[in-house]
């Protein structure tokens, strides 16, 4: 691993733990809207719920943002296609830096929005793993419904997960990288202290 390598997976990390749910708030209203939630969740589904429009859309931007800028870069740098630990490891640090903030003592958000991100990254290299995540949460919206969101998470990170691995033909360390951030946003879900509603699951066309 190349000091090149350490740079950007410790710039992924740094990126992902600048809260902006906070910031923006903090800017906005000068209080931390998203301690209005029920969940206390600093992320974008807060920030539009507690914060308004205005305040979700600039926490989506920069949760994508912070994901986006260190896998992009690093790939559109890389003079080489035989990616390692290190591509996998920038993939993962924006999320992991989200979850485990070191600008806000280890206490963050879900990571979901910056995973969008991070997988935004890829393109134009990699496509597939992005659309594939999207495609699950679509699915268990809209067809399959899965309810409530919590439930709902959880089954399109594994769904994407299982998609990734058999069907993508990502190099590995594309796979490992995704697979990293969707086992973070998962264990960072089932440690979550939220009251959660019973699971229900339905197909979208019966009620």
């Amino acid at each position: 691993m190349t000091a090149r390598d350490l740079i950007y997976i410790l710039c992924g990390y740094l990126s992902g733990s600048i809260l902006f749910a906070r910031i923006v708030s903090e800017l906005l209203y000068r209080r931390d809207v998203t301690c209005d939630g029920a969940d206390q969740n600093p992320g974008t589904s807060n920030a539009f719920k507690c914060g308004g429009f205005l305040c979700g859309v600039l926490t989506l931007l920069g949760d994508l943002g912070k994901g986006f800028l260190p896998v992009h870069l690093y790939l559109a740098g890389e003079d080489s296609d035989d990616y390692g630990l290190a591509l996998a490891l920038v993939i993962a640090a924006p999320v992991i830096g989200h979850i485990l903030p070191i600008f806000f003592k280890f206490k963050g958000g879900k990571g979901i929005a910056v995973s969008f991100g991070t997988l935004l990254g890829l393109f134009p290299f990699f496509f597939l793993p992005g659309l594939m995540l999207a495609a699950a949460f679509i699915f268990f919206s809209l067809i399959v419904v899965v309810s409530p969101h919590y439930y709902r998470t959880i089954a399109a990170y594994g769904a994407a997960s299982v998609a990734i691995v058999l069907f993508s033909g990502c190099p590995h360390a594309v796979i490992a990288g995704f697979i990293i951030g969707a086992i973070s946003v998962t264990l960072k879900l089932l440690r979550s202290g939220e009251e959660k509603e019973a699971l229900e699951v339905r197909l979208a066309w019966k009620h």
